[in-house]
């Protein structure tokens, strides 16, 4: 699949995306022009944000069922408020939030080489048939891409006897104790390493659109599918680089591109 053009919609909310750097870096990587466009989600008719409210989960373990929102949801999501700094975190259906998004891309832009890819605060959650409960994502989408700011930090797991010191102490003085004993092996909200890592998920997205591939089996590659914190930031912080299948892959895009 042959892209002419890649379309970046920035998230103002979240400072540690340098959208710019972003587009730098796609740039550098695939050779390709990029544009960058303010947040999708802002200046939107009622009818779409009660679309996007509609979107949101209240049952972790059920399949998607449309909500009927409130009022008072519909304001929030018209405001393009944080939601990551709300106390309870709202959740979204990534599916149905990227067949909302998709409308908001304008038609001319709707075909196979033109690729939107969209930063959002929004927790993009997909429902596992697995263990049929959701599971938050970092990225969701084909075209458009919805790459989730909050859903980076709470998508790969913590360290594990991070989540078993929580488990026994439960005041907000406990909690915050423990924080502060694992402070560096998580991401955080404000974290500056943020940055490096939205920028291997938008490899990782590329790669999936023009290869139907997103992720690779070697553990020190970009394309890593990291569920732990700790790999990721060996993937895209410690290492920064593809392993040599995916660099021979790069080098076909680009040739394919030109």
């Amino acid at each position: 699949m042959k892209i002419s053009k890649i379309i970046l919609y920035n998230e103002p909310s979240v400072p540690e995306i340098d959208i710019t750097n972003v587009e730098k870096f796609i740039v550098n990587t695939f050779q390709i022009k990029t544009e960058v466009r303010d947040n999708i989600f802002e200046n939107l008719n009622e009818n779409m944000y009660e679309n996007i409210a509609s979107s949101r989960i209240f049952d972790l373990k059920k399949m998607f069922q449309r909500h009927t929102p409130s009022r008072e949801e519909i304001l929030i999501e018209s405001e393009n408020k944080d939601m990551s700094n709300r106390e309870e975190m709202v959740l979204y259906d990534g599916i149905e939030l990227n067949k909302i998004t998709e409308e908001l891309i304008p038609s001319k832009e709707k075909n196979q080489d033109v690729l939107n890819i969209i930063f959002t605060n929004k927790l993009t959650c997909t429902f596992d048939q697995n263990d049929f409960r959701y599971h938050a994502r970092a990225w969701v989408g084909s075209n458009p891409i919805i790459i989730s700011t909050t859903g980076t930090i709470e998508a790969p797991a913590k360290p594990k006897q991070y989540y078993l010191d929580l488990m026994t102490n439960f005041s907000k003085e406990e909690i915050g104790e423990i924080k502060k004993k694992y402070k560096g092996q998580f991401l955080e909200y404000g974290d500056s390493r943020i940055s490096n890592i939205i920028e291997g998920y938008a490899l990782q997205a590329i790669f999936y659109y023009e290869t139907g591939d997103a992720f690779c089996d070697n553990s020190q590659c970009r394309l890593f599918n990291a569920h732990w914190q700790k790999d990721l930031f060996v993937t895209q912080i410690d290492n920064k680089k593809m392993c040599k299948k995916h660099e021979e892959y790069l080098i076909k895009i680009r040739n394919e591109i030109q």
